[in-house]
């Protein structure tokens, strides 16, 4: 029978990422070629809701995905075994001996391929809703390593809010909001209500980190990669230029791009801005989001007849590794 007040559902409401600093250095072999980064993180308060749910022992993953702007996401031939949060699922079976009977549920408002870390947010949602769903309440510093193994933001976006990010990108350092580096960008500039510019195509960072070790960066950006990002994705560029226009103070590619970040210091510059990207037709959706922003957690609790709480949940030690199976269902809803 099923214990009483078994946690049957988790839900995590993970936060998008931007960077208000990016500065890119050397690529390094020990980092498989990746570029060391010296960046200050923000989390952005759109989110993608990630609820995982146990499943029968023995039934493997299933994902639903749903969301009206998927993207590539969508696509019949994409491998949705590759998606984040699968790789999430599994990568914590296997560092905490757990089987993977478990349904996703991703329900998507960050931009896909968009400078936004969607993928790496519904990566650290999963670690986020399995720690809690098999009752592991490991510390969130014991799930970094297994995030910083599946990207170089996902350890930041289990914490959200502000931080310093080193290496490349994955050695995270928290920021209070009155941290001097944020008090500088402030000064700066950086407002915390935010306008987000987004696209209808996608950007691809490896493509971007290529352009940028061809042309370089402008000194002038605090992101080294938005002339490479403006470069492959000039309406990036005219939607900056016209948010400054309409009085943002401050306008930036973020990330890898192709969304653009416009600081609105008040409700008239905000209207102003939304306004006037929407006449030149410099992106193609808006977001209104605030910041900092930081993942938000919620359990379903269900008591009554079912299977076991613990029957088939724990791996024995001699299973297979965490191969993710060829036959696992996937629904895609829009």
């Amino acid at each position: 029978m099923m214990a009483a007040h078994e946690i049957a559902s988790v839900t995590v409401d993970c936060p998008a990422k931007t960077n208000l600093v990016l500065r890119v250095g050397e690529t390094h072999a020990e980092w498989g070629g990746r570029h060391a980064l010296d960046t200050i993180y923000c989390g952005v308060g759109v989110t993608d809701s990630v609820t995982v749910t146990r499943k029968l022992p023995g039934t493997s993953f299933s994902l639903d995905l749903a969301g009206e702007h998927l993207g590539d996401l969508a696509l019949s031939e994409s491998d949705m075994r590759r998606n984040h949060a699968v790789l999430a699922l599994y990568a914590l079976a296997e560092a905490s001996g757990m089987s993977p009977d478990v349904a996703i549920t991703l329900d998507k408002r960050i931009p896909v391929g968009a400078g936004l870390g969607g993928g790496s947010s519904d990566a650290a949602g999963t670690l986020l809703a399995l720690n809690v769903l098999w009752g592991l309440n490991w510390p969130v510093e014991r799930l970094e390593p297994i995030a910083a193994s599946l990207g170089a933001d996902m350890p930041f976006c289990l914490h959200g809010g502000y931080a310093h990010g080193g290496g490349f990108g994955q050695t995270i350092t928290p920021l209070a909001d009155d941290d001097p580096d944020i008090v500088r960008l402030r000064e700066a500039g950086f407002a915390e209500r935010l306008l987000i510019g987004a696209y209808d195509d996608e950007l691809s960072t490896p493509d971007v980190y290529r352009r940028f070790d061809e042309i370089g960066a402008n000194p002038d950006h605090f992101n080294d990669l938005q002339h490479a990002a403006e470069d492959l994705h000039p309406r990036s560029r005219l939607a900056i230029d016209v948010a400054l226009a309409a009085g943002a103070s401050m306008a930036f590619v973020s990330g890898s791009g192709p969304s653009v970040v416009a600081c609105a210091p008040n409700d008239e510059v905000r209207g102003l801005i939304v306004a006037d990207w929407q006449s030149a037709r410099a992106v193609d959706r808006i977001i209104a989001a605030d910041a900092p922003a930081a993942p938000r957690i919620s359990a379903t609790v269900t008591a009554g007849a079912g299977m076991d709480a613990n029957a088939g949940v724990r791996k024995a030690a001699s299973a297979a590794g965490s191969a993710v199976p060829a036959t696992d269902p996937v629904t895609v809803r829009r």
